[in-house]
C-alpha cells in the first residue's frame, strides 16, 4: 500500500533541473504516460503563450538512459514528446541521435524554437530519468513559467489518440533533424572561446577524457580538433554509451578519485598529466592532474577559480583599451565560492549572485544581456560551467577545451593548474571550501530538521552558535529572512519549496544547508574567504573542518536522524 501510495499519490514538479524521478509505473515516476501528459501541458501553456508556436516549433534532445526490462528510454519517451507536438501540427527538431544537454538550448536559440526539451537524468542514478524543459531564451524554465506549465498538465492528463504514435516521427513533414546544423554551429561558434590556436597545436601536455558511459566522446574530440589540440586519449570501456554505468559506482564524476579510477590508470599508462571527465550528458566537467606524481582532483569551486582567471585574462588581452570593466559580468550560485565576488573587488567588473541552479542563472544572463552587458563566465560549485555566452547553460563539452587549452598555455610559463591556483589565491586572498552530502529517503525528517533549525530557542528563532563557533548573520531563502539585511528581507527570491539556510559564522566561514533539487541529499556547503596575503592556509583549512564537523552533527544529527553519510 505504501508503494502504491509512493507511485500514485502525488506528481512530479520542477525542481533545479525540471522534472526528475526513477523510471517506473506511476504519476510520481517517469514513464511513457508522464512524459506524455507533461507535453500536453507544456503544449498547451506554449500554444497560449506563442501565438505564432507553429511556425517556431520545439527542440527535442535526448540521452543514453533506458531501463531494458520496461523498454523506457530516452529516445522512446523524446519520440513521444515529438508526436504530441507533431499531433497538434507544431514542428518539432528531433535530434536523430543523442546529444549532450547544452545543444539543446543553443538549438533554441539558433533556431529561434519556442522551447526545448531534454530528456536527461544527468549524472542521477541509473534508475533514474528527467524532462527538462528550456524556454525561448535558452534558459531552463523559471518562475512563473513552471508552475503555469504544471498547472497546464494537471488539465491535460487524458492522453490525445495521436499522442501515443511515435510513428510520427518519421511520417510527418512537421519533423526535422537539427543535428547537422547544430553540431556543425556549435563547433564553429566554439572558436569564440578559444584563444591561443597556434600554441595548442604545439603543446606536449596529454590528456585523458571519460564520457562515463555517455553522450560525450564525439562532442568533445569534435571540440579538441577545433582548437587545434591533440585529440584526448578516450578511456575505452567509458567511451561508449552503456545505461546500466557498469564500471561505476555512480555516474557522477564530482564523486572525485574513486569514480575516476579507469582515468587515471589510463592517464598514468599513457603518461597523460591532465584528466578530464564529461558527466553522461555532458554538461558538467571533472578534472585532476598529475602534481608530484600525486592525482589532485579539482573542486568545482577551484575550477571556477581557474576559469575565472583564464577567461578575463584572456578578454582584458583582447580588449586592451577597456579601463571601464563594469560591462562585463560573472555569475555564480549563492553556494559556490566567493572567489568570483573577490576577482570583481579587485579588477571592477561586475558580478551577480543567484539562487542554486542553473535556470537561475540563464534567466540572469538573458535579463544582463539585455542590458548590454557582456557574461565572460559563470559556474556552480557542483562542475557546473559557462565559459563565454553561447548557451546560456552549463556546458561540459565547451568547458573541457577550454581547461585543455588553459593547461596547454600554461605550460608554456612552466605552471601546472593547481600552481596556477596557488597564484591566483596569493592575488586575490585563498578561498577554501568543503561541500559535501548526507542521504535522507524520508521527507518528514528534513522538514523536521530545518523547523528545528528555525525554533532553535523558542518559535521562530534561530541558533546563535554552532558548538563553540559563533553565529552573526542568517539568512533563511525558504521563508525569506534575512538578518543581514536592514529590514530582515531576504534580497534573492523566495524559494518556499525547497530548503536553503545560510549561516555566516564570527571567522568569516560561511556555511549553507539546502536540500538538493534533483536527489534525496542534504547538501552542505562551507567556505573561508581570507584577504590577499594570507599564506598559511593549512590552520583555515583546519578552522573550516571544525566548524563544518559541527555544522553536520549539531544542525543535522546524522546518527539520530538516520541519515545516510557520503560512502565516496
Amino acid at each position: 500500500v505504501i508503494e502504491l501510495q509512493r507511485r500514485l499519490c502525488s506528481r512530479m514538479s520542477f525542481g533545479t533541473a525540471g522534472l526528475r524521478a526513477a523510471m517506473g509505473a506511476g504519476f510520481a515516476l517517469i514513464n511513457d504516460l508522464t512524459i506524455i501528459q507533461s507535453t500536453q501541458g507544456l503544449y498547451k501553456y506554449l500554444s497560449i503563450y506563442f501565438p505564432d508556436l507553429g511556425k517556431r516549433g520545439i527542440v527535442v534532445g535526448y540521452d543514453t538512459r533506458g531501463q531494458e526490462a520496461s523498454g523506457c528510454t530516452s529516445e522512446r519517451l523524446a519520440k513521444l514528446t515529438a508526436a504530441v507536438m507533431l499531433s497538434k501540427d507544431i514542428p518539432v527538431y528531433l535530434f536523430s541521435t543523442y546529444v549532450p544537454t547544452p545543444f539543446v538550448p543553443y538549438a533554441v536559440k539558433n533556431l529561434g524554437a519556442a522551447a526545448g526539451v531534454m530528456l536527461t537524468a544527468s549524472h542521477n542514478p541509473k534508475e533514474d530519468n528527467g524532462y527538462k524543459v528550456y524556454w525561448v531564451n535558452g534558459a531552463q524554465i523559471s518562475a512563473p513559467h513552471d508552475k503555469e506549465i504544471l498547472k497546464c498538465i494537471e488539465e491535460s492528463l487524458e492522453p490525445w489518440p495521436e499522442s501515443w504514435n511515435e510513428n510520427l516521427c518519421s511520417s510527418s513533414p512537421l519533423r526535422s533533424d537539427p543535428l547537422v546544423c547544430i553540431s556543425k554551429c556549435y563547433m564553429e561558434e566554439l572558436t569564440s572561446v578559444c584563444f591561443h590556436r597556434e600554441l595548442n597545436a604545439k603543446t606536449p601536455l596529454k590528456f585523458v577524457h571519460s564520457a562515463f558511459h555517455g553522450v560525450g566522446h564525439n562532442y568533445v574530440q569534435q571540440a579538441f580538433a577545433v582548437f587545434n589540440l591533440p585529440p584526448p586519449i578516450p578511456v575505452p570501456e567509458q567511451k561508449d554509451p552503456d545505461s546500466e554505468f557498469s564500471t561505476v559506482s555512480c555516474p557522477n564524476p564530482e564523486e572525485g578519485e574513486s569514480v575516476l579510477e579507469l582515468s587515471l590508470r589510463l592517464a598514468g599508462k599513457e603518461g597523460a598529466t591532465i584528466v578530464l571527465a564529461t558527466d553522461p550528458d555532458a554538461d558538467r566537467l571533472a578534472v585532476a592532474e598529475k602534481c608530484d606524481n600525486r592525482w589532485k582532483v579539482f573542486t568545482g569551486n577551484e575550477m571556477a577559480a581557474l576559469l575565472g582567471w583564464w577567461m578575463l585574462l584572456n578578454w582584458k588581452d583582447r580588449h586592451p583599451e577597456m579601463v571601464d570593466m563594469e560591462s562585463v559580468c560573472m555569475l555564480a550560485t549563492t553556494v559556490s565560492s566567493k572567489i568570483l565576488k573577490a576577482f570583481a573587488q579587485i579588477e571592477g567588473f561586475h558580478f551577480e549572485e543567484t539562487l542554486p541552479g542553473f535556470k537561475w542563472i540563464g534567466n540572469k544572463i538573458h535579463e544582463l544581456e539585455k542590458k548590454g552587458k557582456v557574461v565572460l563566465f559563470a559556474f556552480e560549485e557542483s562542475i557546473g560551467f559557462m565559459c563565454g555566452s553561447m548557451v546560456p547553460d552549463k556546458d561540459g563539452v565547451s568547458a573541457a577545451a577550454v581547461v585543455a587549452e588553459m593547461a596547454a598555455y600554461l605550460n608554456t610559463k612552466n605552471l601546472t593548474l593547481n600552481r596556477q591556483l596557488e597564484n591566483i589565491y596569493e592575488i586575490y586572498g585563498p578561498h577554501i571550501s568543503r561541500t559535501s552530502y548526507v542521504i535522507c529517503h524520508d521527507p518528514p525528517t528534513i522538514k523536521r530538521i530545518f523547523s528545528r533549525l528555525r525554533n532553535w530557542n523558542g518559535k521562530d528563532e534561530y541558533p546563535d552558535s554552532c558548538g563553540v563557533y559563533r553565529i552573526t548573520h542568517i539568512r533563511d531563502v525558504t521563508t525569506g529572512y534575512d538578518s543581514s539585511q536592514p529590514d530582515h528581507k531576504c534580497v534573492l527570491p523566495l524559494t518556499k519549496n525547497s530548503q536553503m539556510v545560510t549561516f555566516t559564522f564570527h571567522s568569516g566561514i560561511v556555511a549553507t544547508l539546502r536540500t538538493s533539487g534533483t536527489e534525496p541529499k542534504i547538501k552542505y556547503y562551507t567556505e573561508f574567504c581570507a584577504l590577499p596575503g594570507k599564506r598559511d592556509v593549512s590552520s583555515l583549512e583546519e578552522e573550516l573542518q571544525k566548524v563544518t564537523t559541527a555544522l553536520v552533527e549539531e544542525f543535522l544529527e546524522p546518527d539520530k536522524n538516520n541519515l545516510i553519510r557520503r560512502s565516496v
